[in-house]
């Protein structure tokens, strides 16, 4: 397969444009239009969809961007292995996150990582939705909630409890529920897009639907209004981490169920070979939540 050609589409598929990728690869888009049929030749499937206004992806052109993607980084990787400049990971490394780990354990990570590969770029996305790893391009993505998209390939780095948890200042106001029940009675506060709380009896998950007075798109915000008091909040131990220790929260176990076990996640693309880009990020990932579970 032409590496070229490969290029043309991964470029194609960023601009949605063939004058703009021919003026980024300093060509014509004459000849980026027949590295692209070529392409197209080759694997037997349309992966363009082509308008006089714009370029898109077709279905095929989705499924194929990861494997283009590890094709080209191989190709540099290859380049870069016998480069007398070689030090440590090239290229663009795109992160997705949630918001709250990202600020809290991914962020510490990236200086260091930054000064030991100075030819690597990074983008860190933080969201507390889903993101389309594949549709957007990024190489790795870190996840808290249950998996759900079995096209990608997943690696456990760490367990991740949910927790109920509320402040002593709160506790000793409003008391502490004893039952899922109880929680009615109480002042919740949720993720926005966060309905139901979920928690475990007899090895089954069971939710119940919270309709509290304050909800919040980011976990930083229900942390925040959870630590000065004003109700109970279902978050995840890496998410309340540094507040158990200290004591602005307390976890609390109800009698009736029992807490939910999930995991923080890298997620990648369906690809079998993982660029050095990530390897490297995920080393220096792994080492800092070593560091900060102790």
């Amino acid at each position: 397969m032409n590496l070229k050609d490969i290029n043309a589409f991964l470029m194609t598929s960023q601009t949605h444009s063939l004058t703009q990728t021919a003026r980024r690869l300093n060509t014509t888009p004459m000849t980026i239009s027949r590295r692209l049929a070529s392409l197209e030749k080759e694997l037997g499937k349309r992966l363009l969809h082509r308008t006089t206004r714009a370029v898109a992806l077709t279905d095929e052109g989705e499924e194929f961007l990861p494997y283009a993607q590890a094709m080209a980084e191989a190709e540099r990787g290859a380049l870069s292995l016998f480069s007398p400049e070689r030090k440590g990971a090239v290229g663009q490394l795109r992160i997705t996150s949630p918001s709250g780990f990202g600020r809290r354990t991914i962020m510490p990570v990236l200086s260091t990582l930054l000064d030991d590969n100075p030819d690597l770029n990074v983008e860190l996305h933080l969201s507390d939705n889903i993101t389309d790893i594949v549709g957007l391009g990024f190489d790795v993505a870190i996840r808290i909630a249950p998996l759900r998209d079995s096209r990608l390939i997943a690696h456990k780095l760490s367990d991740n409890q949910r927790v109920l948890c509320a402040s002593p200042e709160y506790l000793q106001r409003c008391g502490t529920p004893k039952c899922m029940a109880d929680l009615a009675n109480h002042s919740c506060l949720r993720l926005t897009s966060v309905f139901q709380w979920t928690f475990m009896t007899d090895g089954q998950p069971t939710s119940v639907t919270i309709d509290g007075r304050f909800s919040s798109s980011h976990v930083e915000g229900v942390r925040t209004l959870c630590k000065s008091g004003a109700g109970l909040a279902q978050l995840t131990e890496w998410d309340v981490r540094e507040e158990l220790r200290s004591g602005e929260l307390v976890s609390l176990q109800l009698e009736d169920v029992s807490p939910q076990n999930l995991a923080v996640w890298a997620v990648f693309p369906t690809t079998k070979y993982l660029p050095v880009r990530v390897t490297v990020f995920l080393e220096a990932l792994k080492h800092e939540m070593w560091s900060q579970m102790q």
